[in-house]
């Protein structure tokens, strides 16, 4: 049977409608599809550019680390400095100590014929009471018992 022009008709009008009922459904899926490519896309570049401010800000933390590790280097290194002088300065100390107890064992107490008399015309046998720096006194006290020895280095 041939076709007839209301048969027709309607066939292009269905055919019509299901067209447009395909790209509405089309639109309807495409159009949140294609807002979210959108927003991917503008936040690819938001990320790329907080990317490139986040290497910028490591590339400034790794040159504020090695300042910073310099600085404790030199640091360390003053200390261990002072520690050696702290060392050397104990070390002399103690030599001092020991030839200030040899001195005061030695003077006029020695065996032997040599003039021990001192400028004031005495024996040389007692100490007189000498107060250094750090005001502790040498030698004897008026009940015989003898003081220690101040150390050399009261400041450090």
């Amino acid at each position: 049977m041939p076709p007839t022009p209301e048969k027709s008709k309607e066939t292009l009008e269905a055919k019509s409608a299901f067209s447009a009922t395909l790209l509405n459904i089309g639109s309807t899926h495409a159009s949140p599809l294609v807002e979210r490519a959108h927003t991917i896309t503008e936040n690819a570049a938001a990320l790329d550019k907080q990317q490139a401010e986040l290497e910028a800000h490591t590339a400034a933390l790794a040159k504020q680390n090695e300042s910073w590790d310099k600085l404790a280097g030199e640091a360390r290194d003053g200390l261990k400095e002072i520690g050696d002088v702290q060392n050397w300065a104990e070390m002399v100390e103690r030599d001092l100590l020991v030839l200030e107890e040899m001195m005061g064992n030695g003077v006029g107490k020695g065996k032997g014929s040599a003039n021990t008399s001192t400028i004031d015309g005495g024996s040389g046998d007692d100490d007189d009471n000498v107060v250094d720096d750090g005001g502790t006194t040498n030698g004897s006290s008026g009940s015989g018992s003898k003081t220690g020895s101040s150390s050399w280095f009261k400041w450090w």
